[in-house]
């Protein structure tokens, strides 16, 4: 029997039904290795990594090998990625196969599964260690940097990451951008004319304050008197009509980054969901694979598109459109798009279906005619004391749609609509009469916090991570408490801004430039091409991360008495507390209250009356306590003065006495 590997338990059924009884086809269930946790599991100098079966992973490798041992031949299907290609190696090593063939298809239909089973090549050793490299580096600067960032911080369960952390630093930095920027409140005249030419509603002019109205180095006008004198005009002279087109082209079909962005914008979906959305859309065979860098359809997909969009009247271009992939883009399969372009709804949930239609209407304008717009610029003048106040009106006009028949825009933007402004035609020379002039209060604005979309954005234009990795960093940012999403905007919670300045300036990692190079090292590794190795990247990524450790040196706050580190104690609740206490607890016991994530005043201990009961275990006396358990219930109890190092007795309160017939 001829056994095929998946990744995914989904995928099973449906492609044992195109592969028939000849076939058995069983999941590994994602990752079956990894390194083993609570040691770094490399070491230098040579690096190698020491690979244990994940808890999940040994269940699994037992149910494969028992059925492996017997099989003809073993297909590895697993996705088709570095990721993929990484856990296909980590079943031939750990299942001990000799000859398994790697097939891969970017869409589970029939077509493409028989067709690539047909076509099995060698596992891609190339990408293997690229995938490999890059889960070293990262648990390289998790394990090494994250106790030094907890020592200094006093936090426990701190983590570095090196992408997490520059992802951290975007919004730390931009945040404190905002808090930086002075607003500045200045002035602005509009005029709004009434409508002409059978147009329905005004137009409007806006007041162009250039020469001869703003200073040597002003941007704006500060003085209101002066917009209101401009405002007192009501008849302008034109000057110029200028009467010119633009076109706006499509967008392309959706690569992963631009699918998370344009979910976040138009279906407000966060990028984890979407990721798990278009997983299940791609398992059930509706969309091809939703991890990859191009932009790019293959020719059949163009083909079918182009067929579909000519059946139904939409706007074609002569020839097929293409794009060109970014810098760096990894993945060698085609963009996103449906696997049959004709099937309008998919997905068994509401989100599915909202997540498909936008994948289907983006890959079918992405073939169509580019959008046709009329300009028209006017240029106005009056007379103010003597001085010209010009004005300008521009407006556009959709004459010919093209593909925004089909969608309004590109959809990875907040808001892309520009306002309406219906200008008629003007000939030199002529005047216009304004119906309202009005001074316009206006106030610079700082540069806007990011949002889900825009960080995803602004992560790939600094090349910091790959798109697959977008939605794992996002998630893995706001669930350590590092960010906080607060109206759809990131915005620092005050442990990612300590975070952020207890590793700037420090460490290589957390500069954007340092990140994109580690980046473009692994595609070369990916490739094949040139002197980057495993070893060479690994050891130099080492190398810089003992140095930087080095200068990272030193404890941020160590305790008064004993020199120990000092830890933030932080918890939530009715029972909770907020303190810096000794990590030599419990042979220092010293503690100090918080004062803005730093140890403040030195707390006082409580004296504890020992009563006159004594512990019948070692005769020393008793205290009486009372309070409220972590489980919120309150307490009273006697416990033993020897308590935690000498004797651990306690005794409920009953009646005012510890009650011996009940001990705790």
């Amino acid at each position: 029997m001829k056994i095929l590997i998946v990744e995914s338990p989904g995928k099973v059924k449906k492609i044992q039904g195109f592969l028939g009884s000849e076939f058995k086809v069983l999941a590994s269930v994602g990752h079956v290795r990894d390194l083993p946790q609570g040691e770094i599991g490399v070491d230098p100098p040579k690096f190698e990594p020491k690979y244990v079966p994940t808890d999940r992973g040994k269940e699994v490798l037992g149910k494969l090998a028992a059925t492996v041992k017997n099989a003809s031949t073993v297909y590895l299907a697993t996705d088709p990625d570095r990721e993929g290609e990484a856990i296909a190696w980590h079943l031939k090593d750990a299942l001990r196969i000799k000859e398994a063939l790697r097939v891969t298809y970017t869409e589970i239909t029939e077509k493409a599964v028989k067709s690539a089973v047909a076509a099995p090549r060698q596992i891609n050793m190339a990408l293997v260690a690229a995938q490999e490299t890059r889960r070293i580096l990262d648990r390289l600067v998790g394990y090494m940097v994250s106790p030094a960032l907890a020592d200094r911080l006093g936090r426990p369960k701190l983590s570095a990451g090196r992408v997490q952390s520059p992802a951290v630093r975007l919004v730390v930095d931009r945040e404190r951008e905002i808090r930086a920027f002075k607003v500045v409140a200045h002035y602005g005249v509009e005029m709004v004319f009434d409508s002409m030419d059978n147009i329905t509603d005004g137009w409007k002019a806006i007041w162009q304050p250039k020469d001869g109205w703003l200073s040597d180095g002003q941007e704006y006008i500060l003085d209101r008197t002066m917009a209101e004198q401009v405002a007192a005009l009501r008849t302008l002279k034109v000057l110029d009509c200028q009467e010119s087109g633009s076109k706006s082209s499509p967008p392309p079909p959706f690569i992963t980054s631009t699918l998370q962005q344009a979910a976040s914008a138009a279906l407000k979906i966060n990028p984890k969901t979407t990721m798990s959305l278009a997983q299940k859309l791609y398992e059930e065979g509706h969309i091809t694979y939703m991890r990859t860098d191009s932009p790019n359809l293959s020719e059949e997909a163009i083909a079918e598109i182009r067929s579909w969009a000519a059946q139904h009247d939409y706007p074609l271009p002569p020839s097929p459109r293409t794009w060109k992939s970014k810098d760096g883009a990894q993945e060698a399969h085609e963009a996103i798009r449906p696997t049959h372009i004709e099937v309008e709804v998919a997905g068994e949930t509401e989100d599915q279906q909202s997540l498909y239609k936008l994948i289907r209407l983006r890959a079918i304008a992405s073939q169509l005619e580019d959008a046709l717009f009329a300009i028209r610029l006017i240029t106005l003048e009056g007379d103010v004391s003597g001085k010209a106040a010009r004005f300008e009106a521009k407006g556009r006009t959709l004459i010919r749609p093209g593909w925004k028949a089909l969608m309004s825009s590109d959809q990875t933007e907040e808001d892309e609509n520009e306002p309406d402004n219906n200008v008629p035609k003007q000939q030199p020379g002529q005047t216009a009469t304004a119906r309202e002039s009005k001074v316009v209060d206006k106030k610079t604005k700082p540069p806007s916090r990011y949002t889900e979309a825009s960080l995803i954005r602004e992560l790939e234009k600094q090349g910091i991570g790959r798109p697959s990795t977008y939605a794992a960093i996002l998630d893995n940012i706001t669930s350590r408490g590092y960010l906080r999403l607060e109206k759809r905007f990131m915005v620092p919670e005050v442990l990612g801004e300590q975070v952020i300045d207890a590793l700037s300036g420090r460490f290589g990692f957390l500069d954007y430039d340092y990140t994109r190079m580690i980046e473009e090292d692994l595609d070369k590794i990916a490739e094949g091409k040139g002197k980057q190795t495993y070893l060479a990247v690994v050891s130099t990524v080492h190398t810089q991360l003992t140095r930087d450790l080095e200068g990272f040196g030193g404890l941020g706050h160590p305790c008064p008495d004993c020199g120990k580190p000092l830890r933030h104690r932080v918890k939530d609740g009715k029972a909770g507390y907020d303190f810096w206490g000794c990590s030599g607890y419990p042979d220092c016991n010293v503690s100090f209250e918080d004062d803005g994530g730093k140890p403040g005043a030195k707390r006082e201990k409580k004296e504890q009356q020992t009563s006159e009961f004594r512990c019948p275990k070692c005769q020393r006396p008793l205290i009486r306590r009372t309070g409220t358990g972590k489980n919120g219930k309150p307490y009273d109890l006697f416990g033993c003065s020897g308590f935690p190092k000498k004797c651990k007795e306690s005794f409920n309160a009953k009646e005012g006495k510890p009650d011996f017939k009940e001990s705790n």
